[in-house]
C-alpha cells in the first residue's frame, strides 16, 4: 500500500470517527427538554394572544390595535397585554389576559370596565 493510499484511510477514518461522536452526543438532557419545552409554550401563548386580543379590542371598541404597550407573563401560564389608546382611538386603555389552561381569553378589560373575566 502506497503513502497516499495510507494517507486516504486516516483521512476517511477520522472523519468516520467525527461523525460518531458528534452523532453520540446529540441528545438532549433533561434540563434542556424542559427548557425548550417551557420556550414553546411561551411562543404558544404569545401567537395566540396577539391573535386573539387584538381583533377582541377592535371588536369592543372599533379601533384596530397593533402592538402592546406593555407586556407581562410568568412564561408557563398567562400572559397579559395592555394597550394605551391614541388621541383617535375610541378608548384610553386596554388589557387582555389569555390563560394557556382556558385556551383562550380569560380577561378583557377596556376603560377600567371588565368585559370578559373567565373563571378556571
Amino acid at each position: 500500500m502506497g503513502e497516499t493510499q495510507k494517507l486516504m484511510i486516516a483521512v476517511v477514518g477520522v472523519f468516520v470517527a467525527g461523525f460518531i461522536l458528534v452523532g453520540v452526543s446529540k441528545d438532549q438532557s433533561n434540563e434542556e427538554k424542559e427548557a425548550a419545552a417551557q420556550i414553546r409554550t411561551l411562543v404558544a401563548m404569545q401567537e395566540m394572544a396577539n391573535q386573539k386580543c387584538p381583533k377582541l379590542i377592535e371588536n369592543k371598541t372599533g379601533t384596530q390595535v397593533y402592538f402592546p404597550s406593555k407586556t407581562d407573563t410568568d412564561k408557563t401560564t398567562y400572559v397579559t397585554m395592555e394597550w394605551v389608546g391614541e388621541k383617535d382611538s375610541n378608548f384610553k386603555t386596554a388589557s387582555c389576559t389569555l390563560h394557556l389552561a382556558l385556551g383562550g381569553v380569560s380577561k378583557l378589560v377596556i376603560d377600567d370596565k371588565v368585559l370578559i373575566d373567565k373563571k378556571f
